[in-house]
């Protein structure tokens, strides 16, 4: 099992991963990761949801530092509560995206993440959001999404899957964008080269470390980029199957502790 020796950066995902039903993390993952940071590894949030959707779930940890948003398109510093990096989504390019994939596979709902700390989610007649609990507002046109600059573009289809929703959307785009799936109902265009993975390297390199010496955890295909640049992956028992293939290590769900359980062992 390749885990590095002392793990200089713990990366955890929230959806599906820290974060159990309602938002919550259990006091036992609280503890290790608390043990982890006492033994001097920095924790890092890693996740697809912008800046508003993670201020709440923050101060609710009592997390500081640097945190990866919006697939890597954001870093935030959530002490100053300024942003430390943003890269938008050309939005001429976002909606030719759309087009292209519209024209493989008929019509799809969207919806965009609008950049800066306070960016709203805007979403088009029929976009349904899949975390019900994230704020949202709906435009009646699609004209109105690209009022303000974006930094990703939520895509549904009435009928297909989201594995073949995914597929279609890569095989549509090209280079127009990077296309991922961050969860259910979750497919997502995000800047071309942007990822996860890059935002990782990206606050690794804000504390002068290695993101090879990060241990990251994840469940959805989008935590693919992060498992690549980092020393260990380690995939939720909840998992997509393609993330549990490409793992280092499998562990519990997010309901039953499973970063916990990885944590109480490296930092017993």
């Amino acid at each position: 099992m390749r885990i590095p020796p002392a793990p200089a950066i713990v990366a955890t995902d929230l959806d599906g991963t820290l974060l159990r039903r309602g938002d919550t993390v259990s006091p036992r993952s609280r503890a290790a990761l608390a043990r982890a940071v006492s033994a001097g590894a920095r924790h890092l949030i890693v996740t697809g949801r912008p800046v508003p959707g993670v201020r709440d779930v923050l101060a609710g940890i009592g997390y500081r530092g640097p945190v990866v948003c919006g697939q890597g398109t954001q870093l935030y510093d959530s002490d100053t509560a300024r942003l430390l990096r943003s890269v938008t989504l050309d939005r001429e390019l976002a909606d030719t995206a759309l087009g292209k994939i519209e024209a493989e596979v008929g019509p799809v709902f969207a919806a965009v993440d609008q950049d800066g700390t306070d960016g709203r989610t805007l979403i088009e007649p029929g976009y349904r959001m899949a975390h019900v609990g994230l704020p949202a507002v709906r435009v009646r046109l699609r004209a109105e999404l690209w009022a303000a600059p974006v930094i990703k573009v939520l895509v549904r289809h009435p009928e297909l899957s989201d594995d073949e929703l995914t597929a279609a959307a890569r095989a549509a785009t090209g280079d127009l964008a990077t296309v991922t799936m961050a969860g259910p109902g979750t497919v997502e265009l995000a800047p071309h080269g942007v990822d996860k993975g890059t935002g990782l390297a990206l606050a690794a390199d804000v504390w002068g470390l290695d993101p090879m010496h990060t241990i990251a955890f994840g469940d959805m295909p989008n935590d693919l980029p992060m498992f690549q640049r980092s020393g260990h992956g380690v995939a939720m028992a909840n998992a997509h199957p393609e993330l549990r293939a490409a793992a280092d290590e499998v562990t519990l769900s997010n309901e039953e502790d499973g970063i916990a359980v990885v944590l109480e062992r490296l930092f017993a």
